[in-house]
């Protein structure tokens, strides 16, 4: 039998276990604006509404819901979610999930520094001895994990971290760049928040299952639809439309993520 043939064929099955049982695909995300998020009830966002198209295709029906990121990894632990929205590849979970071989889209991890209180850090080093707001369950990379020059203090959320920045309780806060250009611009930050030049980390967002019958397979099947989809003018204007998003097309190597996800 063909290549393709099976894995069509085993994608069919999955979906059809899935209906034969009435459920839907249980995914689990928290908001990560421009990429998902809910905006006057409704749900938005490049990886969000991507990952609806590509499901659509697939004919597989999904339950989304969202939640704090520490709780989502929770979730997939203990068995009451079949997969999470833009979550970085960690070695450490492979026994739990399978991650597809193409990537939603790319995060480039970087600081924000109230205005009134400068701290425009060209590397690390220049956060030594200072307090930096972060998101629990969320993966840096190891060289931001690890080092002993700053303290890492957590935040329930993306609005709070920027809150306590501009109250000078955190001296400087972690996210990724477009999510924090979001952030400062619902939050009417302009003028008062920048960037630091420095960028700690760059990785790739996935969609990820549960291991599970049928899963690998479906996976196969969400990455070669979702390359697909990149090479349509659809998703060139769903690009455009937040803000010229660019996922990244070609199937990269393996690195750590979103708890790594964040999300």
């Amino acid at each position: 039998m063909p290549v393709l043939l099976k894995l069509l064929t085993a994608a069919l099955f999955a979906c059809l276990s899935l209906a034969a049982h009435g459920e839907k695909l249980r995914i689990v995300t928290e908001p990560w604006a421009p990429y998902v998020y809910e905006e006057q009830g409704v749900m938005r966002g490049l990886d969000y509404e991507t990952t609806v198209i590509v499901f659509e295709r697939l004919g597989v029906e999904v339950q989304w819901q969202f939640l704090p990121w520490k709780r989502c990894l929770a979730m997939l632990d203990q068995g009451q979610a079949d997969g999470a929205l833009d979550i970085f590849h960690s070695h450490d979970r492979d026994a739990l999930l399978l991650y597809p071989s193409e990537p939603l889209s790319d995060v480039e991890f970087v600081l924000f520094y109230a205005n009134e209180r400068p701290h425009p850090a060209q590397t690390l080093d220049d956060a030594r001895g200072l307090t930096v707001g972060t998101s629990p369950g969320y993966l840096y990379g190891p060289e931001f994990s690890n080092s002993p020059l700053f303290k890492r203090e957590p935040a329930p959320s993306h609005d709070a971290n920027f809150g306590k920045l501009l109250l000078g309780r955190v001296d400087l806060v972690i996210t990724d760049r477009r999510v924090g250009q979001h952030v400062i611009k619902a939050m009417g930050l302009e003028g008062k928040v920048s960037q630091a030049p420095a960028v700690v980390s760059r990785q790739q967002q996935f969609l990820a299952v549960r291991r599970g019958a049928g899963m690998d397979l479906l996976v196969q099947r969400f990455a070669a639809e979702l390359k697909r989809f990149k090479q349509e003018p659809a998703y060139t204007a769903l690009s455009a439309k937040y803000g010229g998003i660019q996922a990244n097309t070609a199937s990269g190597g393996t690195v750590e993520h979103h708890e790594s996800s964040a999300q």
